[in-house]
Order: structure tokens, then sequence, then C-alpha cells
């Protein structure tokens, strides 16, 4: 099967246009060719959806929610299916597959509620006969570009809300998981989206997401990635002057107190840190555990690792599926090697899985770190893989340091059976998301979705704050008075 360019509401033939391998991770198969774009097909996305949002944006919203609910149901109504080739393209488990495209459907529906909402605000004017309101409009084109670890929930997180907002978009997925963008532009063509609303562009960061990024006809740029490529797409954006919107990586840590319920937080650990295979921007990576509680955590994070089955995530039965590639593998390994140098002790995993079904795919042993210092790079950097690193302290106090001690800041959590703590600990984490006796993931569509410092730059998918993203705020004055009115100056009672 080969993977063309969704344009003006139809898959592209591009004569001569290059192509590369999808791959299965689990099994080293190839799935399909997916086509490698140029800038001049993202020139040609952007003409087709310049001219279409013109249209677009007249749309009563109320209308262009109508379409989100038909994709949603269609989402729905295939859902298995979707599941069945995320978890081929992409590794994670066939349930966190369902779990994923649920996500997508939660906002389909949810962002088509905004199309009867989209709330400006009326205020008083100063002036005698005069009225004075706010309203959201639409930016026009926007691109959205998007990672692999979730193909098709980060994807509905920026174009859903770009849709009812009265946007259209030019959406480029990875490279490595193009096959649910391609399921989603079937969907988009037979909800009936307008020809050009909905645009995707297959291809490379450096040839089709520099292009998008530098292009004068897309004024937002949402990306979800890497914090080091996310500094080079927001100093590249700023040259142009366009709104830039990152979501980036992540250190995230679970403190689990002297009073924690340690079977709840074993199993919170466990699923924030291997779930995807550790292959989440909310994954936990560091365990902050109290002095008192660290050798009975560590036992039994050690009793429920040695349970967990790794193999292809198309088998029900199995926790931990593939990384994506071998560079991963390699990178994974690397910070292990890093670790021991450091002198943290290695008690479990640590190690590239061969043998087997383990030599057709890319998988990685569960692997637990002791002895672990906050200074260190495996308890600062961003492994994005089962790695996880147990750092002890003394006090409440400390775990908030030792937690607040990286750059990043998306998710952290905190076990604790003290209400005290707890709203000290929502208080003072220095992270977009905090949860209280949950791991780092699993966030909802509702609320908004982001982090401080290293993590982005103030701006969040999902939930209405997404709407700031895709749209400008407006000021509407209507003076009925039938005279000059002059604000700050005429406004003598």
């Amino acid at each position: 099967m080969k993977l063309m360019n969704f344009v003006n509401g139809q898959f592209q033939q591009e004569a001569g246009a290059e192509f590369v391998p999808v791959i299965n991770p689990a099994t080293g198969e190839d799935l399909a060719q997916v086509q490698r774009s140029t800038a001049a097909d993202v020139d040609e996305a952007v003409k087709v959806a310049k001219a279409a949002q013109k249209k677009w944006a007249l749309v009563p919203a109320p209308k262009r929610a109508d379409y989100l609910y038909e994709i949603g149901r269609l989402m729905k109504e295939r859902k298995e299916h979707l599941a069945t080739v995320l978890t081929k393209e992409m590794g994670k488990v066939i349930e966190e597959g369902r779990g994923e495209v649920q996500e997508g459907i939660d906002m389909a529906f949810y962002m088509a509620g905004e199309g009867r909402r989209m709330f400006g605000e009326t205020t008083p004017s100063e002036l005698a006969d005069k009225f004075a309101m706010s309203v959201r409009a639409p930016i026009g084109v926007v691109g959205l570009i998007t990672p692999w670890n979730f193909p098709v929930a980060i994807a509905t997180w920026k174009s859903f809300p770009a849709i009812v907002a009265g946007n259209t978009f030019l959406w480029k997925p990875a490279t490595e998981t193009p096959m649910m963008a391609y399921e989603m532009a079937k969907i988009f063509q037979e909800a009936g989206l307008p020809d050009g609303v909905a645009n995707i562009v297959f291809g490379s960061g450096s040839e089709v997401g520099t292009a998008m990024i530098e292009h004068e006809g897309i004024r937002v740029i949402s990306f979800t990635g890497s914090t080091d490529t996310g500094r080079k797409v927001a100093e590249l954006g700023g040259r142009h002057l366009k709104k830039v919107s990152l979501e980036m990586g992540g250190k995230n840590a679970v403190i689990v107190m002297d009073d924690a319920d340690l079977d709840l937080a074993v199993d919170g650990i466990l699923w924030s840190a291997f779930g995807t295979a550790g292959q989440r921007c909310t994954a936990c990576s560091r365990v902050i555990v109290h002095k008192d509680a660290k050798e009975q955590l560590q036992q039994r994070l050690l009793d429920k690792m040695e349970k967990l089955t790794i193999g292809d995530g198309m088998d029900e039965s199995i926790k931990v599926g593939p990384v994506i590639n071998k560079k991963a593998l390699e990178k994974i390994h690397s910070y292990i090697e890093i670790g021991k140098e450091e002198g943290a002790q290695l008690v479990r995993g640590g190690e590239i899985l061969t043998g087997g079904h383990y030599d057709k795919g890319n998988y990685y042993a569960p692997t637990l770190f002791v002895g672990v210092t906050p200074e260190m790079r495996i308890a600062q950097e961003e492994i994005f893989g089962p790695v996880i690193s147990l750092i002890e302290v003394a006090s409440f106090e400390e775990a908030i340091r030792v937690n607040n001690g990286v750059i990043y800041g998306l998710s952290s959590s905190i076990f604790t059976a003290d209400v005290n703590r707890a709203f000290k600990a929502q208080r003072d984490l220095d992270t977009g998301i905090v949860y209280i006796n949950a791991g780092t993931t699993g966030a909802e569509i509702h609320l908004p979705f982001g982090g401080t410092k290293g993590t982005g730059n103030g701006h969040r998918d999902s939930g209405v704050a997404a709407l700031d993203v895709f749209t400008e705020w407006k000021s509407v004055y209507v003076d009925f008075s039938g005279r000059l009115q002059r604000a700050q100056i005429d406004n003598e009672a």
C-alpha cells in the first residue's frame, strides 16, 4: 500500500514521487510505503488550504461542529480497526491503542460542543450609547506537526479545535507513523469535510516541517516533539512572526511518601513508566521515595516488574511493547551505560532483548536503577524509554525540591494519605499537570495539556485552552450615540 498526500479532499498521485517504508517495530515487517514530500508539495497544499479557509470561516461554527460530530461517529464505528493500525505501526499494546483512539473520539465530540460556545465577552463601555465586546476569530491556515508516539490523539488535540474555530490546516505526521493520518484522511473525506479544510503532507521534519514553518501562508505552528527540536521550531517561527505552540519533553517524577499506599503507588509507577514502553512525554522516569518507604517500594517494584510481559502489542496478554526503532534502542542503551558510569546501581533490566521473536523487533527490558542522586544525567535528561531511577529523600520538602530540580515541567505525581501534603504538593510542584495518588500519565481531554519550563512555551493542547492557539481575539465597539466620542477623553459624566 502506498500512502500519498491528502490535499483538497483527494489523495494526490504524484508522478515520480519518492516513497519510504513504514516498519512495524514489533516484527520488522514493512506495512506500507509513504510519500516523501518536498517544499513544493507544502506550497501547493498551503495554496489549497488558504483558498478553502475564506469559505470555511463563513460557515457558522455550529455547522462546522456538525462535521466533528460525524468524524467522531466514524471514529467510534471504526475504533477496533484504527487501534489495530495504530498498534502495528507504533508498537503500543492494543489496549493502549484502543485508549488512544477513544481519546480522539472524545476530542471530536468535546470540540464539536465548542461550536455552540466559543465564548467571547461583553463588557460595559466607559462612554454613553456605546457597546463593547470581544469575539474569537479564526487565524487562517495552521500547521500541525505531530509525533509518532501518539499518532492520532495528539493530532486530534490540534486539528479538531482548528476546524471548529474556522481555520484550515496542513498536517505533517511523523514519518514513522503515517498510517493513522491516512486513516484519518479517509474519515475526513467520508464525513464530507469540505475540500481543502484538512490537508496532509507526508515527509521529514527537515524538508516538510521546515517548509511549513517558513511558509508565509501558515500563520500558526503547533508542534509536539523533543525539546531540542522545539527550540529550533520556536527560533525559526519567531523569525517569521508566527504564533508557535510547543509541547515538548518531560522528566516526570512520582513522589512516594512514607504514608503512601505502596501497592497503589507501584501500580501507578508501572503504568506510568512502562506503558507505551516509556515513550510518553508524561512517562514516569524518576521515583522520588521517602527513606522510610524505600526498601519496601523497591522490592514491590522488582516483584511486579518480573511479571511484566514483553512482546508484540497485538497479543492481548502483552503489557510492554517495542520501542519505535533501532535508533531509539541505541539511545536508551547509551543511558544505561551513562547511569552505571555515574555510580547508579542497575538492579533490573538494562539490556536490549534478543532471541526468538525479539530479534525481529525493537525490544528493551524494563529497567530500574537505584542509588540515583538528583544531579546524575539519568535523573536529569529525558531517556524516552522504559527506564526509571529511584531517588531517596528524607522529607516532603526535599521531595518537592528534587522534583522541581530539572529543566522540564510537564507532569508530576505524589502518593500520600496526608491531605495537607497533597494540597501543598499541587501548589508547589512546578509542572503543568499534577496527580495526587495516581501516576504521571492519563490526561483527560477537557483539561489543558502542557507544561512549564523546558516542556513548553505557555500554550496548551486540549480543553478550551486549545482554542487560544487557533483563534485571535477581536475587540468590537459599536457607537450608537450619533456623535464622535473619544475614549479616555470624552468620558466625564
